[in-house]
């Protein structure tokens, strides 16, 4: 199924990739200038909502662009359009939420890189889809990059098929640690007592226990979360039966705050990891933001981060089942 919807025209922006017969990102601008946009736009969406999810699925990135969306008000109306479930967040990005269903995105500082990874991919469940809004786009950098995920799997099937093979039959298992409060001056920064809306111990325990992770609580009053086995690949229905490289072993391998290592405790060779890191730059895809883009990430196929970046920079999210 082709691109058809005669109310919006298809755009290109510098960085866009063709990758499998698909055009990712998909950019979608208004089919008329001149109509009021957003309320157009809603209009559109409302009466081609399963086709619009169809895009996503079908090039895994979709961005609206030119319909003038201000704030996180008009954002949250474009969201709750498509009736999708909202998913509440769970991972140690600092975040604070704006409006209903739209909440900053990771409050780290704007000079850090915020590596590649699937949403909440460690968690029992996972947001089908993670919807990002500029509200001011950045002077400089600040670029989310996206990786389509099944490209990883092949190249490093390609050139680590036994080390792959032996991480997809082991499992993964993944270690995190949390102080007590948050702290915006790290990307990781958030508490658990924040991350799981409690201070209590044994609360925090028993809801760590239903996502998935054993807690053992620290001396300096953090606690070390554990999670696993957790699988390297995973294969979603709708998506040509595509691997995706569905694990962040390249982001927690040997970090000062967290590890990744193979659910029988079995280290994995730090080359490996380094080209994995490599590989993954080489397939992602960026472009810059404009003021009031809308992109729509299918959470299931993609990677992304976030680039270094000049502030002001405030992009807004959403994530949604």
């Amino acid at each position: 199924m082709g691109f058809s919807c005669e109310n919006f025209k298809e755009g290109h922006c510098e960085g866009q990739k063709v990758v499998d017969g698909e055009i990712m990102p998909l950019l979608l601008q208004p089919a008329e200038p001149n109509k009021n946009k957003l309320e157009s736009l809603l209009q559109v969406l409302e009466k081609n909502k399963d086709w619009f999810d169809q895009m996503i699925t079908k090039h895994s990135a979709v961005l609206l662009r030119g319909f003038d969306v201000k704030n996180a008000e008009d954002f949250n109306e474009i969201v709750e359009t498509f009736g999708w479930e909202d998913i509440r967040y769970v991972g140690p990005a600092p975040r604070t939420h704006i409006h209903k269903r739209v909440w900053t995105a990771n409050e780290g500082p704007l000079s850090e890189f915020i590596y590649y990874h699937h949403e909440m991919v460690l968690i029992k469940e996972y947001p089908k889809k993670v919807i990002l809004f500029c509200e001011i786009p950045p002077p400089e950098g600040g670029e989310t990059p996206f990786v389509p995920s099944f490209k990883v799997t092949e190249r490093m099937l390609e050139e680590f098929p036994e080390t792959v093979r032996e991480m997809e039959e082991k499992g993964l298992k993944y270690s995190f640690t949390a102080l007590s409060n948050n702290n915006t001056s790290s990307m990781r920064g958030r508490g658990w007592e924040d991350a799981f809306g409690t201070s209590d111990k044994n609360e925090a325990e028993k809801r760590a226990k239903a996502l998935g992770m054993d807690m053992e609580w620290l001396d300096n009053g953090g606690a070390k979360t554990i999670l696993g086995p957790r699988p390297l690949t995973k294969v979603f229905e709708e998506r040509k039966g595509r691997r995706m490289w569905f694990n962040t072993v390249v982001g927690m391998h040997g970090k000062e705050i967290s590890s990744a290592m193979m659910a029988d405790g079995t280290e994995i060779p730090s080359d490996v990891v380094k080209r994995c890191g490599e590989i993954i730059e080489e397939e992602s895809i960026q472009f810059k933001w404009e003021k009031g883009d809308v992109l729509f990430l299918d959470n299931y196929a993609l990677l992304h981060g976030r680039r270094p970046s000049l502030p002001p920079r405030r992009v807004l999210v959403t994530t949604c089942k």
